[in-house]
């Protein structure tokens, strides 16, 4: 392209750009670029005439060229598709009028800062620098598929999509059959991605990506209600997945993820009625925080996940929730186990005695061998329901007497109160010797005693006999001391395994 061809402001584009010079066509602080498309020809850059600049412009020796376009109008398509661009790019607060094509592109640093764009197209794009699309507003998707970006990539403050009318559905990708706004499956970040305050009236995809530093969604808003706000499935992280003060509308899919150190939900809002909220099953997570969140509406599935440290508190969870598999060593706040508890009775598969086992070990962790005990009986308990009638029958007598083995107070409260009720009896009405001859002097305390302990005896049973009423008493106190000595037996077994 010869100089000549060139409109005034192009000139004054080509000009600057071997110097590595900005030209700001800007009129003032509140120029707005999506009013862009009434700027006239003294604002106005054609994208065939950046394509020859940034492919074969001029050089100036000892400087460094490179692109710094502010507040300027881009007409026709920027097409850069397998082409490699040594210079930086920065093309601010642009007004482009179609969809810019970088599929296979090489470029060092590109920043679209502050622009209005109908979309982006760049799957496969090699970038040696940073990718900033900071406060952009795309109205169409971005495809940034298979991207390898060897430093971080910026969507703080972006808004992706067109948000809809009351009862509309969002205009780009609100459900799952619609394409995602965002596309930055199988990409390669090898530092961060930022995306502070991001607004996305559609689905963003990051499937397969591998991300060596942190995913930062803090205070973003992810609208997609009935789909997919967030599609991560075997999402790679090197460090922490941010999303404090998250709005999510619609399903946040996490699926397989593996993230290093946090999933940071603090005072996040996930909502998708009818449907699944939180989808985080598969995943190994360091530590998921849910700090003061909102109660999540709709299903959560932390089915067959690993997580070190779980923080939440139990009124963030639905009524919902599958945790058949979920794995975790440590749990806070720290809370009574009977506030703990009722998240097990939610789970869709029913009984998880693994569940209970997880929750005993969490507890015992954090040094609470009490509540450890009280997640085990309610574990029996629960148990218990499953079980025959004869076997629940069982299950009852042994919870009253001693609860299972961890209440051994029980069956001393148990055995006194027998013993003082034998002892008043027997004191009334003496039984009779058997060998008047050779029969020990009679101690109504210790003959209760013999008849209360199978395997235990004081010499008075083989000496005395009742009659009567008393009779039958004896031979209560004789089944009901076998029924605490077997339960008795079976919470001393069962301390014993705990050990």
């Amino acid at each position: 392209m010869e100089i000549t061809d060139l409109s005034p402001a192009e000139r004054r584009v080509w000009e600057a750009f071997p110097l590595g010079q900005g030209v700001d066509f800007r009129t003032g602080a509140d120029d707005d670029p999506a009013a862009g498309s009434a700027w006239g020809a003294d604002r106005s850059v054609r994208a065939e005439m950046l394509r020859a600049l940034l492919f074969d412009g001029p050089q100036t020796n000892g400087e460094i060229a490179g692109l710094k376009l502010t507040g300027a109008r881009i007409t026709g398509q920027l097409d850069l598709r397998y082409g490699t661009v040594e210079h930086p790019v920065g093309l601010h607060s642009c007004h482009f009028e179609q969809c810019p094509k970088l599929y296979g592109a090489q470029t060092r640093s590109l920043v679209l800062n502050d622009s209005v764009l109908p979309g982006l197209r760049a799957a496969t794009v090699r970038v040696d620098g940073v990718l900033r699309l900071t406060r952009c507003r795309l109205t169409g998707p971005v495809h940034l598929g298979g991207a390898q970006i060897s430093g971080a990539f910026f969507l703080d403050g972006a808004l992706l999509g067109t948000s809809a009318a009351p009862g509309e559905p969002p205009s780009h990708g609100s459900g799952d059959s619609g394409e995602p706004l965002l596309r930055l499956n199988h990409a390669v970040i090898t530092t961060d991605v930022q995306a502070t305050g991001l607004r996305a009236h559609g689905q963003i995809r990051l499937d397969g990506a591998g991300v060596g530093g942190q995913v930062n969604l803090d205070d973003a808003e992810l609208h997609a209600p009935g789909g997919t706000a967030l599609h991560a499935e075997t999402l790679s992280v090197g460090t922490d997945l941010r999303a404090m003060r998250l709005r999510a509308y619609g399903r946040v899919n996490l699926r397989g993820a593996r993230i290093s150190q946090q999933l940071n939900l603090a005072y996040a809002r996930l909502s998708n009625p009818g449907g699944q909220a939180l989808r985080a099953s598969n995943c190994v997570i360091g530590e998921l925080w849910l700090r003061e969140a909102a109660r999540i509406v709709g299903t959560v599935n932390l089915r067959d996940t690993s997580i070190d440290l779980l923080h939440a508190a139990p009124g963030v969870w639905p009524d919902r929730v599958k945790i058949d598999g979920l794995s975790y060593r440590r749990l806070g706040p720290h809370l009574p186990a009977e506030q703990r508890l009722p998240l097990l009775e939610r789970e869709e598969g029913g009984y998880l005695p693994f569940a209970y086992e997880q929750l005993t070990a969490a507890y015992r962790t954090a040094g609470d061998e009490t509540a450890a005990r009280t997640v085990q009986l309610t574990k029996l308990r629960r148990h218990r329901r499953t079980l025959p009638g004869y076997a629940r029958l069982w299950g009852r007598l042994q919870d009253a007497t001693v609860g299972y083995g961890f209440r051994p107070m029980r069956a001393a409260g148990w055995l006194l109160a027998l013993l003082l009720i034998g002892a008043l009896a027997f004191t009334r009405k003496r039984p009779h010797p058997l060998k008047p001859e050779e029969a020990p002097d009679f101690n109504p305390a210790f003959y209760t005693l013999d008849l209360l302990l199978p395997l235990v005896g004081f010499g008075q049973e083989a000496a005395f006999t009742s009659q009567g009423w008393h009779q039958w008493l004896s031979y209560l106190l004789i089944a009901t001391g076998w029924i605490l000595a077997t339960t008795i037996a079976a919470g001393i077994t069962r301390s014993l395994s705990r050990q």
